[in-house]
């Protein structure tokens, strides 16, 4: 079965204004362009033209394949949280656009992620060219099925097509007259120059509605990645920083090719970055050789050292060391017997790490390869949980999480134990 990425968007200039939508296909495998499509809607407002760039990009990939299953990535957050079922619809004139849209593809077959704007660039482009095109009278063609190269050009119905080696789409052909329009000095003629400022204007003001944070660029987010299995996972024993550093076994290394496989098809990890120990390098190697990516390694997101408690089970240490252990189920503070490092101490190295990565990788997309406790630890503080929530989560071998942050040190937890990619 094919799978396809679609990235729409759409914007009016003025909510409502002129509007316009631009949506792309992609092959989520390869990350090649199939498809795209815009269109000038007339006057509508920035929500109803996301709907129709949606709806559209469906449309477009189920010409490409109606067997496919699609994931489709928007910065409307609205959009997304309304097609995943999470929010209500009550526009009258969104209504009927979400259930065409919902009815392209069985339900099933078809996912929604929200994506920060600067990673929604190509649809946002042919948006804002349909704009353009429809600012100069000009009507815009919607292809069938055609690749990137003969994607949708903007076409004025008082002249021809542009001839054969001339595939220029409407925007280019206009930012070329701009260009023969500045003066010796490279500046543009003054009526030419005050239409680009006001179009300029106008694009940076199409906004992403609904219930999202203020704009402040976009966050750094950390793609949480627990290794593989290891011999010791599936007995439940106690496997740190401070013990014999297992490698993945044979069902480990399958698990890290499969999460390889399913964030290559998302295609969204810009950078890679791995706890020390021996799991955790092997299972981002694997990842790496499939995104073409390096791996940079950082000791703060080794696992917590528990001490003499590694490589026992539950009951093991339970039976050996059991006012440690009930002490250590209670108190933060309390370090495993022989000296290993207590949830606390863990919570702060994590602190650090976060902010020092935070730091590093602003506006960026990071695949972090580390262990249950750290990957608990950064759910727990973005949440503002208590330290006991640790005990509450389940988190399994090779399973993603997400977590944003934003430049005003606020977080948001976009996903947890998913672990879709494995079954």
């Amino acid at each position: 079965m094919r799978e396809f990425v679609v990235e729409a968007d759409g914007g009016s200039r003025g909510n409502p204004g002129p509007a316009g939508y631009g949506s792309v296909v992609r092959d989520a495998a390869t990350g090649e362009t199939l498809t795209e499509t815009a269109e000038y809607i007339g006057v509508a407002t920035n929500n109803v033209a996301e709907y129709r760039g949606l709806l559209a990009g469906l449309r477009a990939a189920h010409r490409l394949d109606p067997s496919a299953t699609v994931h489709v990535r928007m910065d409307s957050k609205l959009v997304v949280e309304q097609m995943s079922g999470r929010w209500k619809i009550k526009h009258p004139d969104m209504k009927p656009l979400a259930m065409q849209a919902a009815r392209v593809f069985p339900p099933d077959r078809v996912t929604y992620e929200w994506i920060p704007r600067d990673r929604n660039k190509h649809a946002d482009r042919l948006a804002n060219e349909a704009m353009d095109a429809g600012a100069r009278g000009e009507q815009w063609t919607e292809p069938t099925s055609a690749p990137a190269s003969t994607s949708a050009q903007a076409v004025s119905p008082a002249e021809p097509t542009a001839p054969p080696g001339d595939a220029r789409t409407g925007a280019a052909k206009a930012r070329e007259a701009l260009a023969r329009g500045r003066d010796r000095a490279g500046t543009p003629a003054a009526g030419e120059a005050a239409k680009a400022d006001a179009d300029v204007r106008a694009a940076r003001t199409v906004a992403s509605p609904g219930w999202a944070p203020a704009d402040m660029g976009a966050p750094a987010t950390f793609v949480l990645l627990r290794h593989g299995e290891t011999p010791l996972t599936p007995q439940k024993r106690f496997s740190g920083s401070g013990g014999s550093d297992p490698s993945l076994s044979d069902v480990g290394r399958e698990q890290a090719e499969r999460a390889g496989a399913a964030l290559a098809r998302r295609g969204t990890i810009q950078h890679i970055v791995a706890s020390p120990l021996a799991r955790t390098r092997e299972t981002a190697g694997i990842v790496a050789e499939r995104l073409g990516l390096e791996v940079s390694v950082d000791d703060g997101l080794r696992e917590t050292d528990f001490g003499a408690w590694e490589g026992l089970t539950f009951a093991e240490v339970r039976e050996r060391h059991p006012e440690d252990l009930n002490a250590w189920l209670v108190d933060p503070e309390a370090e495993p017997t022989g000296g290993g490092e207590s949830f606390a101490a863990t919570a702060t190295r994590i602190a650090a790490t976060r902010d020092k990565l935070t730091a590093a990788y602003a506006g960026r997309t990071v695949l972090l390869v580390t262990h249950v406790t750290p990957i608990k630890t950064f759910v727990r503080l973005a949440l503002g949980a208590p330290p006991e929530s640790l005990f509450r989560m389940e988190l399994s071998a090779a399973s993603l999480s997400a977590v944003a942050y934003y430049a005003d040190g606020n977080a948001s937890v976009r996903l947890f134990n998913d672990t879709s990619h494995l079954r």
